[in-house]
């Protein structure tokens, strides 16, 4: 078989990956500008700052709850395309308001809230586009180039962001992704090419309004799949426990421990050097070990990280320690996350898609928002450093929610389910 590196998934595909590239970059730039935000400009505390990443994504996952269905049944790229200019325009307005000095904590909440609602909606839409783009046995190379720009893209990202807050104020690396989700939505409408329709179930074709058993499709479909089921509760532990840690790093190296802003971005950008050579490696270790082997190892090899961040000081030792746990962490991440991803698409049925992912995103949002908004009551009521010391020592059990048995996709999964 061809190497991922040199194989070509054709002009449609070049389309999506840029312009999926461009949001990375953006979203690179623009990482952790929010808490930033919150500390610097707001000075907020750790309980602010962790609600603010939690209740943007709680009341984003409840909203996008009725978005599974609605997208499993439209046509896939306008539905991307409106969830890019949504996100544009989200995120446009904390610089403007910035700039008129009326920018207040609450609309940080609003714009979390806007925008995590779109992002469930885009991946459960792109998922289900790229199925039906990729040839089945390419998508483990198609997930894999989305992973590594999405460490390259961290890689660039924070460190010149941290040197743009420093030159031009906290404000400009939110413009910076505002603007690519906008370039986004260019490269989506250049894909060009027709789509089919999907098929709309004689129920809801009756109706706008979708029953509750629609909206819990895609969980029935998930927990009733031995397949997806155990990464699934796995996804929503190990995804809210690194995510928990977040804004409590934020706290811990940007306020107590006294880290500028490029220093915070530094020691979060370096170490993705890791996820790009794991996200380059998937294809080739799947190929050598297969699937399951590869999944299981790199999913277990995550867990041994995080409990490290606990035992940063200040100054280049301190440093050290974040990148050394980070570039673990990561590199086992740049390995599981495109096998996962193929693994997940290869077990959903063409017609569950978007349903199944729309869930998982819901899910795995709910979770990040309930363990941060816990973390940061922990934080408080504790220490930063102790509630990083727990989130790191529950996150050593998450292999224990791994599949232990290999499963082929059943017939249902490959092919289009009757109704």
């Amino acid at each position: 078989m061809t190497g991922g590196r040199r194989r070509s998934l054709g002009r449609r595909f070049g389309w999506l990956w840029a312009a999926y590239a461009v949001s990375s970059y953006g979203s690179g730039l623009g990482f952790g500008a929010f808490p930033l935000i919150a500390v610097l400009v707001l000075h907020s505390g750790p309980a602010q700052v962790a609600a603010l990443s939690a209740a943007g994504r709680a009341v984003g996952a409840l909203l996008a709850v009725p978005l599974g269905p609605w997208v499993e049944f439209r046509r896939k790229r306008p539905v991307m395309i409106a969830t890019d200019l949504a996100r544009f325009a989200a995120m446009a307005s904390v610089p403007a308001a910035y700039a008129l000095g009326c920018l207040g904590f609450v609309q940080l909440l609003v714009v979390s809230v806007v925008v995590a609602a779109a992002n469930i909606a885009f991946k459960a839409a792109s998922g289900a586009y790229l199925k039906a783009l990729v040839p089945p046995e390419d998508l483990l190379i198609a997930n894999g180039r989305f992973e590594s720009t999405t460490w390259t893209s961290t890689v660039v990202g924070p460190p010149l962001g941290g040197a743009a807050i420093a030159l031009f104020g906290p404000a400009t690396t939110v413009i910076a992704d505002a603007v690519s989700y906008l370039l986004s939505a260019v490269g989506i409408r250049a894909i060009g090419g027709s789509e089919e329709r999907p098929s709309v179930p004689r129920r809801a074709a009756r109706t706008r309004r979708p029953r509750l058993g629609e909206l819990l499709e895609g969980w029935r479909y998930v927990l009733a799949s031995a397949a997806l089921r155990p990464l699934f509760f796995n996804a929503m532990l190990s995804n809210g426990l690194i995510m928990a840690t977040e804004p409590l790093l934020a706290v811990l190296l940007l306020g107590r421990l006294g880290f500028a802003p490029w220093q915070y971005g530094l020691a979060f950008a370096a170490p993705c050097v890791g996820g790009l050579i794991g996200s380059r490696m998937a294809h080739r270790l799947v190929n050598r070990f297969g699937q399951h082997r590869v999944m299981l190892w790199s999913g277990a090899g995550r867990a041994v990280w995080l409990v490290g961040l606990a035992f940063v000081r200040p100054g280049a030792a301190g440093m050290a320690v974040v990148i050394v746990c980070q570039l673990g962490l990561v590199t086992c991440c740049g390995v599981f996350n495109p096998v996962l991803a193929t693994y997940r698409l290869a077990h959903t049925a063409p017609d569950r898609v978007a349903r199944t992912l729309s869930a998982w995103s819901v899910s795995t949002s709910a979770a990040i928002a309930a363990t941060t908004a816990l973390w940061g009551v922990l934080a408080s009521a504790t220490s930063p450093r102790t509630a990083l010391a727990l989130a790191g020592t529950l996150f050593l059990a998450t292999p224990l929610l791994l599949p232990r048995r290999e499963r082929a996709p059943g017939v249902s999964e490959v092919a289009v389910t009757a109704r």
